[in-house]
């Protein structure tokens, strides 16, 4: 990273920028240009291993290219205010984000209630969700396998 006073090493501060994210941008491999969707999504975190998960159709474009190639980056960025100056040039953006890489993997049914609910908690201040069969069987699930993880900030103000 060129921004070494921007960079974000300390997981715990990386997850902390997830928690306040609503939506991820996935980018895929489409033969000429990359495919990037974005989605919403759920994490888990532990001293070991980061995971998101998302949902969406059981067919079409995404699952498609997921088959081919299950490798994905993925970005994501909050805590957006604009920075004005008198001078156009030193207009500046605060932002917190996170981007990083890692392969998909397609959830089979079993795995899917636990990975919806941590989807669920990204969004809800609820701890408890259920998710009739019939509603897992019609949707497909995925899990992002993250290999590396970097999260970079810009703050102008001071606390």
């Amino acid at each position: 990273m060129r921004r070494k006073d921007r960079e974000i090493t300390d997981i715990n501060d990386i997850f902390s920028i997830i928690k306040k994210c609503d939506v991820m941008r996935i980018a895929l491999f489409n033969e000429e240009y990359p495919y990037l969707i974005p989605l919403n999504f759920g994490c888990n975190y532990d001293a070991e291993k980061l995971e998101f998960y998302f949902h969406g159709a059981k067919k079409g474009l995404k699952l498609d290219l997921i088959e081919k190639n299950n490798h994905a980056a993925f970005e994501m960025d909050c805590s957006h205010k604009l920075i004005v100056d008198e001078e156009a040039c030193k207009y500046t953006m605060e932002y917190e984000s996170v981007c990083g890489n890692g392969e998909m993997i397609l959830l089979e049914t079993e795995e899917k209630r636990e990975a919806l609910t941590l989807l669920m908690r990204q969004y809800s201040e609820e701890s408890t969700f259920t998710f009739p069969d019939k509603a897992l069987e019609g949707v497909a699930v995925f899990k992002l396998k993250v290999h590396s993880v970097t999260g970079k900030r810009l703050t102008t103000t001071t606390n």
